[in-house]
């Protein structure tokens, strides 16, 4: 049986890597008959193909238009590419059996670039009537009129399994679907990290002193997809970087910055090194950057060599847990606080313009102390699986009828030939 999976697989953000790859590895677990492709929605063929300067300057002015002039130029200037993809989607999702659309943030209207994509790929999969999962999907609460058409199409497709991440995206979804279809809430794939490293000792660093990760993300991206105000959002400048690190360093921590891939995160996180305070704390071992990962492994190297996470990026989070790596999240978009309550573990969630950087200090120290309390990490990680494995068996069920019809028919046919 193949399966084709959509997601951003080939993202500059590795988070949507290592989800995607998540994903592949639990439809093909101990499901010998299932083929499985992942086709990135952006047309992107492997990691680090993306166009990061480019990237970087389309932002920063989609940033500055009004919501209709930014829908226009997406819209605009997908136009011409999602022509092009729409036929070698159409001809791969002929020649496979079922459809996956996920896991990820992907039902957001973030300017139509989501909707466009993923309703051309609904109406491909509605074409060709394949079952269709819409597995673990993050769900943002404001739709435009054109995003609500455009996902609005999945209600003419053979849908299966219809899954969301956490509380706060069914919500969203039974807002923008009273009517229905239901969707349940599943854990989110990323929390099969754990199982892409398997027992391999050195894909985990060992570990001589108390290291803090600081997962550093361009404040540009946090304004423009927040859903909450601006001011809202907890360390989102240079200077209280900077002070956090001079808190820590006090502290006894080593310090390790990072980012999950994005360029502009890791220009970011640069950016913070090249005070002289800074620097000095580098040349004296207590402070360092990580070179940018390219590749979903190097990001869980770069996990794997510390003791603590900070971070805004979800699937920091995500991956920390997976492995067991005691993390606090920064507020800034729902899904971040979604996971947290997911895994019972709000009290390392900071948001909130009160929140200070002595208040996040003070959360790093308590989760290094407290760790991840490992029957419930064993519970929720054991049901992350289960999520997916039903997932597979909703896509596969009607494969496994049409089998079953099929030596029906030839036992019949031997019973009659035997008579004869």
């Amino acid at each position: 049986m193949k399966i084709i999976v959509f997601n951003v697989k080939y993202s500059e953000n590795l988070g949507d890597g290592l989800l995607a790859q998540c994903v592949e590895a639990g439809l093909v677990k101990e499901a010998g008959h299932v083929e499985v492709e992942t086709i990135d929605l952006a047309g992107r063929k492997s990691f680090g193909t993306g166009a990061s300067g480019r990237r970087q300057q389309a932002l920063k002015v989609l940033h500055r238009l009004p919501p209709f002039a930014r829908r226009w130029a997406v819209a605009h200037i997908l136009g011409r590419t999602l022509r092009k993809l729409r036929g070698q989607w159409d001809a791969k999702i002929a020649a496979a059996d079922a459809v996956v659309i996920g896991g990820g943030n992907l039902f957001q209207d973030d300017d139509l670039n989501f909707p466009l994509k993923v309703g051309t790929v609904l109406d491909c999969v509605r074409r060709h009537n394949r079952p269709l999962a819409i597995y673990a999907v993050g769900v943002s609460s404001h739709w435009s009129a054109p995003a609500a058409r455009l996902f609005g199409r999945l209600k003419q497709t053979n849908l299966v399994h219809l899954s969301v991440r956490d509380s706060f995206a069914q919500d969203s979804w039974r807002k923008h679907f009273p009517d229905g279809p239901e969707a349940k809430i599943v854990h989110d794939p990323g929390l099969l990290t754990r199982a892409l490293v398997g027992d391999d000792p050195s894909a985990m660093s060992a570990r001589h002193h108390p290291t803090i990760g600081l997962c550093v993300t361009e404040p540009v991206i946090l304004q423009r997809h927040a859903s909450q105000k601006a001011s809202a959002i907890p360390l989102q400048d240079i200077a209280e970087y900077r002070d956090l690190i001079r808190l820590l360093v006090q502290d006894g921590y080593r310090i390790c910055l990072f980012c999950n891939g994005a360029s502009e995160d890791q220009v970011f996180a640069q950016r913070i090194m090249d005070e002289a305070s800074m620097q000095r704390l580098a040349k004296s071992g207590a402070l360092q950057l990580a070179p940018r990962p390219r590749m979903p492994e190097e990001l869980i190297r770069i996990l794997g060599s510390t003791d603590v996470i900070l971070a805004h990026r979800l699937h920091a989070c995500i991956a920390a847990y997976s492995l067991g790596i005691p993390h606090v999240g920064l507020g800034w978009d729902k899904k971040v606080e979604g996971f947290f309550r997911s895994v019972g573990r709000q009290s390392y969630f900071a948001n909130g313009s009160g929140t200070s950087v002595s208040d996040i200090a003070v959360l790093l120290k308590a989760a290094d102390s407290e760790g991840i309390e490992s029957f419930r990490h064993r519970v929720i990680l054991a049901e992350a699986e289960a999520g997916i494995v039903d997932m597979r068996r909703n896509l596969t069920q009607r494969d496994q009828n049409n089998v079953a019809e099929m030596s029906s028919v030839i036992r019949n046919d031997q019973r009659a030939a035997a008579a004869n």
